[in-house]
Formats: C-alpha cells, structure tokens, sequence
C-alpha cells in the first residue's frame, strides 16, 4: 500500500464493486498517522441495494439450516487460511497481533461455532418447530404449533471501529444461518480491513449472491427505506444508537432494532478477597488486561473497579505497579503490549472524558497528558499510556457512574458492605458484562443475584477456574451479549437464540395432518403409514408418518423383582406391597420406569442387521400412569422427524414412542433418537 496515496475503499452492493462520488474521508495508520485509505459512500442506491438484498434471500431460504451452516463452515475454514493477510492490515488499526487474534481468529471462531451448532442443535429443515404441539380440542382435530421461518428482508448491521473483523462476523453468523441476507455498514476509522475480508468472502463464491452486502462510509439515505420485514442491529455509542432507534422509518415500521451499546462495566472484589488471596491477584490482572487490550477500546472493558475500603490502598497500589510495566509503542514492535487507540481524535476524544471524571475522581496512575512510548512518535500516533482514576466517595458521586472514557481507562472505588457493592454497580444505568471476585458461595450468591437485573452477564472469577477462564471481557457465541438500559436493552449471539432474532415466530392452527405437513414434523392425529417395519427402512424409503404398532406383553411379579435384582434398584414401591400402598401415588407394588422402557424397545425392536445403525439417546421421557403387576404394555412407534445428515452416509430419525396399558391410558411416552443409513444395503 503506498502510504502518499491512499486508495479508495469501495462498497460491495448490488453485485458490483462501487466507489463512492466523493473523495472522502482520509483514514491514517493510528501508529503512525500515515495514510491509509479514503472512504465514502456519497451516491450509492441505497435502496436498490435493500432491494436486492431482499430478492437475493430466496435463495438463501430455500437452503436447509445445515446447508446454510456447511457454507459458513467452508467459508471459516477457507478465511482461517488467510489471517496473516488480515493480521497485516489489522496492526494499522493499532492493535497488537494479540489483539488481533481476538478479532480475527476470535470472529472467525464464532463462525464456526454457530456452523458447528446449528447442525448438532437444528433440524436439517427450512422451518423451525418451537415447543411442543399444543392441543386445542378434545378429539385431538384442532392443534397448534409455534413455528420460526426467515424474515423476508435485510439484516442491516452498523458496527463499531474497534473490532471491524469480529463485530461483522459475530452478526453475519446468525443472520445467515437464520436465512437472510445482510448489508454490512462498518465504522468508517477501521472500515479498511473490514472490506479487505468482504473482498476475499466474495472471491470464495460460497455464499449466494446477495447474501452479502458492504457499505463503506455513510449510509444516507439506507434507514428511510427499511420495512416491517428487515433488521436493523447497532454497535457503538448509546446517544447514536439512541438516535438511530428514533428513526420514523423504524418506529413506524416497527423494525426490529437490537443495539449493543458501550456501557460502565463494573468489576468487583469480594470482602473475601484479601490482598494474597489468588482472588486478590486474578481481579488486579483482569483489571489490568481490560483496560489495556485493544488499548481499553472495548465494550466490555471494565470503567469502575470496586473494593472493600479495607483493601483499597493495597488494590491501588498492586494496579499502579501493573500498570507501570505496560509498555506502550507500534503494535507490530514485539516488545509492545499496548498499541495504539484508533485515531488522533480518538485520543483527544478519551482525554476529554478523564477530564469529565476528574469532577468526582483523582488521577492514582499515568499521566493522560504526557505519552510515553517505547517505539514510535507521541505526536503522530494515537497513543496513551493507561490511567487509573480514584474515587473515594462513589455514592455521592455523578460522573465516574455516567461518563466513559473509551480508552485505557478506569476508576478505582471503595464499598463497605456487600449491598452497596450491588447498588453502586446499578449506577452503571445497565452494563454489558460485570464480574465479581470471591471464592466465598454465599458472596458470590448475594452478588451475582443482586446484579444481574441490571447486566447481561456476570463472571464469577475464583481460584478454581482461573486456568479456564475466559474472562470479563470477553464474549462468546454460546452466550448472550447485550445488557439493559444504557447497554441497549438488546442481545447478540446466544447460540442458537441469535439465530431466532433473524426470524418471525408463528403460531399455526389447524388440523394435525396439515400442521404436520406445514413442520415436516409428525405429529399425534397426522396421517401414518404401517406396512414393513420401520426399522427395515433406509432414510430413501423412511416417511415421517411411519408407524409400528407392537403385539402387548404382560408385567409379572416375577419381571419386577427379577430387574430389582438384575439392577439394584430395590426401591420400597416395588419391592414392598404395604409401603407401596402407603403411597399416595401407587396402588400396590409398581414395575420400575426403566423396566418399561426395556419391555417397550424390546416390543418394537426389529433385531436383524438393517439401516437402523444405532440408538443414540431418549428425549422427554415422563411416566405417566403408573404399572402394577399383571398390566399390559403395548408400543406405538411412529418416525416422527427425518434429519439426513449432509456429506454423512446416515441421518437422525426421532421417534414418538408411547407405551399404553390394556385400558389404553398412556404409561410412558417419550422420544427416540437413531441414527438411519441413507440407503441400505450400503453401497459397494
């Protein structure tokens, strides 16, 4: 890249590679303050490229959940084997290779982790069945069922500049496997690695056409031509994202807008936690490292350390040395452990807001003012050493709870009992992420209970997991990352719930055969087929709706202290008839539920060698009538969901199975998971 002429970045819309009219914003190396790249998107269609977003989903929705995961499988892989490119370019931003690998590899991780768990958690459909059916008539002829299908629009996602890699990914992964489309709007400070990975997504040709759009540089116009079936999520600041939430087209439209807003995240220090505690030691170096990955431009990064007031000078003391040895210079220097905040406006930016602070706060550690580096220029590069602020009357105070310092910032607070711990973080007005450090259960039980209103998630750091921990900071897939009030009141990611965000949720009503045929999924009262034995049946010829109905097999005495013996489970209701009478819920000795479950397999199991490969679990499984001695089992077996497993030789298949007894009352009903050949015998 020639540093004296930057060139311009581009937007991805419509299927073409565009340029915006103007020239543009001058975007500089943050370490360096060279040129890197001009952005603008000045005269773009806006709405021709909702428009063909919106035309492009179908062909997304007409994928199955596990195809769309294989193409963002395919596509992480082939991303991984291109991180040095993107690495290179990340340490422009000013971040350190470390900081890198978390927005790098830690966003292309997170595109792996919902491939990987939206085939072993989803259903290899179009449609996503929620909850169980739910009956609406007494002869079973009016049902319902919630259903989830793809918004028919375009997920729009404005990201923040600090993680331009991972903020699109963590969005991206989701929107896709949900089934829609998304235009990508990065923060224009970063936006030039954030279109480097777009260019190298679209030269894979995994994705559909369409499925994914890029704006670098404003949006214009974009927001006024949003409808009821698009989605908008936000990352950055509360007052922007307060303002785009306000927008008339999205409340008019009522558009689903989920925002992830920069907040006060608290850290705090049981009573337990002495000075030489682990606890003690793991708080100083969590705190230590939030304030100084990604140079504290994250938002989660803790701004208010609390601590009891007996251990206030020895937590202050043990930071200021930590932070100390914080050496700051060019990210890509080895020697560098903090790099530089985004740009020059950034940093004044930051050093206005200590100002803010400094009305309830005194600076303890560094000097906002004067930088010191140990490679490259103070002046040119936007570089700040961290600074810790004290504060030593929280509760009167005003600014140390309302202001954030976007930087390597963060204020050092007293507490004298547990309870105004837990108030003084409520002052944070809702926070992303909080975290307490005890090993005492009762503190970490009245803590986390009393903080959890007012945060979307809390880390308990002790000892015992300190090797495991992936600390305050940090988000994953798994887990939702959002928080109330000030933190946006929205969530991301989650697993599979981030998924449902791209969704719309039904409630369908009708006749059993009908429901089944809208889900794909049998249910009770839907139409069934009984010829050869299911289990003799490869997922070729398997229909869902394939049923055996068993002979019936009588429950003696003899079978129940027979398995009492055989188990060890002599439990008194079927070993003792007068205790078992003695039971409000029996009537006499009881079979065990295991023995039912037994019997029924061995009633419905077809023995020979054929597709069925295996038995790989039971769902749901509720006893529900109790079985005397003397009473007969009788299976229904009916393949209730046909799940074929893409690039495997086999599938899923679930099964409703309900036993019934000789007057037809149910005595057990659950579901059973098998894995089916695709076809059978097996290919040569």
């Amino acid at each position: 890249m020639n540093a004296q002429t930057p060139r311009r970045l581009k937007s991805y819309i419509c299927g073409e590679w565009k340029e915006g009219t103007r020239e543009g914003a001058l975007l500089r190396d943050a370490g360096t303050g060279a040129p890197v790249a001009l952005v603008d998107a000045s005269g773009l269609d806006m709405a021709g490229a909702l428009d063909f977003g919106r035309g492009a989903g179908a062909a997304l929705r007409a994928l199955s959940f596990h195809e769309r995961a294989l193409m963002l499988k395919a596509l992480g892989q082939a991303l991984m084997e291109m991180k040095d490119e993107f690495h290179a370019l990340s340490l422009v931003t000013g971040a350190t290779p470390r900081d890198g690998w978390v927005d790098i590899e830690g966003g292309i991780g997170t595109m792996l982790t919902y491939a990987s768990k939206a085939r072993r958690e989803l259903p290899n459909t179009r449609v996503l069945t929620e909850g169980e059916v739910e009956p609406l008539s007494r002869d079973g002829t009016f049902s319902a069922q919630h259903i989830l299908t793809p918004l028919q629009g375009v997920a729009i996602h404005i990201n923040a500049f600090n993680f331009p890699i991972w903020g699109m990914l963590e969005k991206l992964a989701p929107t896709i496997i949900g089934g829609m489309p998304a235009i990508i709007k990065p923060a224009s400070q970063t936006a030039y690695l954030t279109e480097l990975m777009v260019q190298r997504i679209i030269e894979t040709g995994i994705l559909p056409e369409g499925a994914l759009q890029l704006i670098c540089g404003s949006v214009g116009d974009l927001l006024d031509h949003v409808t009821g079936q698009d989605v908008v999520t936000f990352t950055g600041s509360a007052a922007t994202g307060q303002k785009l939430r306000a927008h008339p087209a999205i409340i008019g439209n009522s558009v689903r807008f989920t925002m992830e807003a920069d907040s006060l995240n608290a850290c705090v220090l049981g009573p337990d936690a002495a000075p030489g505690t682990p606890e003690f030691e793991l708080f100083v170096k969590e705190v230590t490292r939030e304030m100084t990955v990604k140079a504290g431009q994250k938002c989660t990064a803790i701004r208010r350390a609390f601590v009891p007031r007996a251990h206030v000078q020895a937590a202050r003391e043990a930071l200021a040395a930590a932070l100390a040895k914080v050496t700051v210079g060019l990210p890509g220097d080895e020697g560098t452990r903090m790099g530089a905040l985004a740009s020059l406006d950034q940093r004044e930016e930051v050093r206005a807001r200590i100002r803010d602070l400094q009305a309830d706060a005194e600076i303890v550690a560094g000097d906002p003012d004067h930088v010191s580096v140990a490679s490259g220029d103070a002046a040119a590069g936007a570089f700040l050493n961290p600074v810790l602020l004290y504060c030593d009357r929280p509760g009167a105070a005003g600014a140390v709870h309302d202001v954030e310092a976007f930087g390597p910032v963060s204020t050092l607070m007293p507490y004298d009992a547990i309870e105004e711990a837990v108030a003084l973080t409520h002052r944070g007005k809702g926070s992303l992420a909080a975290s307490v450090f005890t090993d005492d259960p009762k503190v970490a039980e009245e803590m986390v209970i009393g903080m959890a209103p007012f945060h979307g998630r809390v880390l308990i750091g002790n000892r015992a997991s300190a090797k495991s921990s992936t600390g305050h900071g940090t988000p994953l897939a798994p887990l939702v990352h959002g928080g109330p009030g000030r933190a946006g009141g929205g969530e991301e990611m989650g697993g599979i719930r981030g998924v449902k965000h791209f969704m719309q949720r039904t409630a369908v009503q009708g006749a059993p055969r009908l429901l089944s045929a809208v889900t794909g999924r049998w249910i009770d009262g839907a139409d069934t087929r009984a010829d050869i034995h299911p289990f003799r049946k490869s997922l070729a010829e398997l229909r869902v709706g394939d049923q055996l109905v068993t002979e019936a097999r009588t429950v003696t005495l003899e079978d129940i202290e027979h398995f009492a013996r055989f188990t060890g489970d002599t439990f008194y209701a079927h070993m003792d008839e007068e205790a078992a009478r003695a039971n409000p819920f029996f009537d006499g000795r009881v079979a065990h539920g295991y023995l039912i479950v037994s019997f029924a397999a061995g009633l419905f199991v077809q023995p020979d060698p054929g597709p069925v490969l295996a038995n790989y679990g039971v769902d749901n499984l509720r006893f529900l009538t109790p079985v005397n001695p003397g009473d007969t089992l009788q299976v229904r077996l009916t393949c209730k969901e046909i799940n074929p497993r893409s690039g495997a030789e086999h599938g899923e298949v679930r099964w409703d199975c309900r036993v019934s007894n000789q007057n037809g009352a149910v005595v057990a009903q659950y579901d059973v998971l098998t894995m089916v050949a695709k076809t059978w015998p097996p290919a040569a």
